[in-house]
């Protein structure tokens, strides 16, 4: 998403190199790529001046320690400065009340829709919730349809009166049935527009006054850049929502809306969401996003996705396998499969600090793993167990089946023989010492 922008800062930060003091001269230059870089970015100019003064103000004058560099400190008073611009700390949902009612909002095409079965898959699988989704845009048949195709895929209840052209009503009877069925979270996915008219505003707000949610969010296509700021402006002179989601982080978008949007409205960023898949949805860390715009990863949330996907009794086993020296390619599989929920490959290797930029014009594709796994699957149960049994002729048998030539097959063999060496020189380090790291 911020590639550009990215490459961009990281220009105006060199600089300042061979400096022994930050001054308001030898940070001219800086400043104003960094501004330019900005307004690039399709940030408002007046944001972007504001928040190139503040970096000026804060940086003129410091010392620079031995031990790093002025564009070292540069980046560092910048992280801070743009962490605070996108709202400083997360912001938790208000979940309060019984049912929690949480409204949504936003233009159509937004991604409202698939957002709101995101969410309910996010309040069941992380916060313990029963949530019932309600379909109250009474003006599109097809939001009706894809709300409940993806409540299935979540296996989330969706309330709806197709015949209804009563918004109002349809959420009140929606919250009847939510009460009645032990439902304790209650998420109304309410009609958009191609732009903001009188009628779609007056609707919403008219379902916010007559059902008093605890949560009203905005969805905005971070892809439409500073056209987003403008409408999430618009809604909320007239909704005063709580928060604000922004989707399609994954599109091929300049990032001025995730900059922006917090000065502009004075409301949370409280989710981002990339993606059509239910899980690709996460809570909006401000310094988090920082760090990554800035190119230094963003190794918490790594270690938070592989956290997931962590069975503490299944690594234990494994633990003790490594010890004995006995992993083997059945273990190794399993990894993988972990690995593959975890996400985007190339957006987990970007969050590895320094990955980032080495990658970003490699395609990494999600079917990496694909080859590997063939082979795998072509060896017996006994070879998967115990590898050192895989002689030539076994070779010829798993590159056969799994469609590779000999010669990747004995590649893949041999690194997997460097990683178990690998493994065999590190099994006195505990195994959770990493999971440790995402803690709070």
């Amino acid at each position: 998403m911020f590639e550009s922008l990215s490459d961009k800062l990281d220009s105006a930060f060199k600089n300042l190199k061979g400096q022994a003091r930050i001054t308001e001269l030898n940070i001219a230059s800086t400043i104003k790529d960094i501004r330019r870089a900005l307004v690039d970015a399709d940030v408002n100019y007046k944001i972007a001046k504001d928040f190139t003064d503040s970096i000026k103000e804060k940086a003129t004058g410091e010392k620079v320690i031995n031990s790093i560099s002025p564009g070292q400190l540069m980046v560092k008073i910048v992280k801070d400065e743009l962490a605070e611009l996108m709202g400083g700390s997360e912001t938790d949902l208000d979940l309060a009340g019984n049912p929690a009612i949480i409204l949504i909002a936003g233009l159509q095409g937004s991604g409202k829709t698939t957002f709101s079965a995101k969410l309910a898959n996010y309040l069941k699988t992380k916060k313990g919730k029963s949530p019932l989704l309600v379909a109250a845009d009474i003006y599109r048949p097809a939001a009706i349809e894809q709300l409940k195709i993806l409540g299935e895929q979540i296996s989330v209840e969706v309330y709806s009166e197709p015949e209804n052209k009563d918004a109002i009503a349809i959420v009140q009877n929606a919250i009847k049935e939510a009460k009645s069925k032990n439902k304790n979270a209650v998420i109304i996915d309410t009609a958009g527009r191609l732009a903001i008219d009188e009628v779609m505003m007056t609707e919403v707000s008219n379902i916010k006054n007559a059902v008093s949610p605890k949560e009203i969010l905005f969805v905005v296509d971070s892809m439409t850049g500073q056209d987003a700021v403008n409408t999430a402006a618009a809604f909320n002179q007239r909704l005063d929502y709580s928060g604000v989601v922004l989707t399609k982080l994954d599109g091929d978008t300049r990032g001025g809306a995730a900059i922006s949007i917090k000065s502009t409205v004075n409301k949370p960023i409280k989710f981002v969401s990339s993606g059509e898949k239910m899980d690709t949805l996460d809570v909006f860390y401000p310094e988090r996003m920082a760090q990554r715009i800035l190119g230094m990863g963003d190794i918490i949330s790594l270690v938070e996705k592989a956290q997931e996907q962590f069975d503490e009794a299944q690594a234990a086993r494994l633990e003790k396998k490594i010890r004995k020296n006995q992993f083997d390619f059945e273990d190794f599989k399993t990894q993988l499969q972990q690995i593959k929920k975890m996400g985007n490959l190339k957006d987990l290797m970007g969050m590895i600090p320094g990955v980032g930029k080495q990658i970003k014009d490699i395609d990494v594709n999600d079917d990496s793993f694909k080859g590997i796994e063939a082979m795998i699957n072509s060896m017996t149960l006994e070879e998967r167990r115990n590898p050192d049994l895989i002689n030539p002729s076994r070779k010829q048998r798993i590159a056969k089946g799994s469609g590779k030539d000999i010669a990747e097959v004995n590649q893949f063999l041999k690194q997997f023989d460097q990683m178990k060496n690998m493994m065999k020189m590190m099994n006195k380090m505990p195994m959770g010492r990493l999971a440790g790291l995402g803690k709070k």
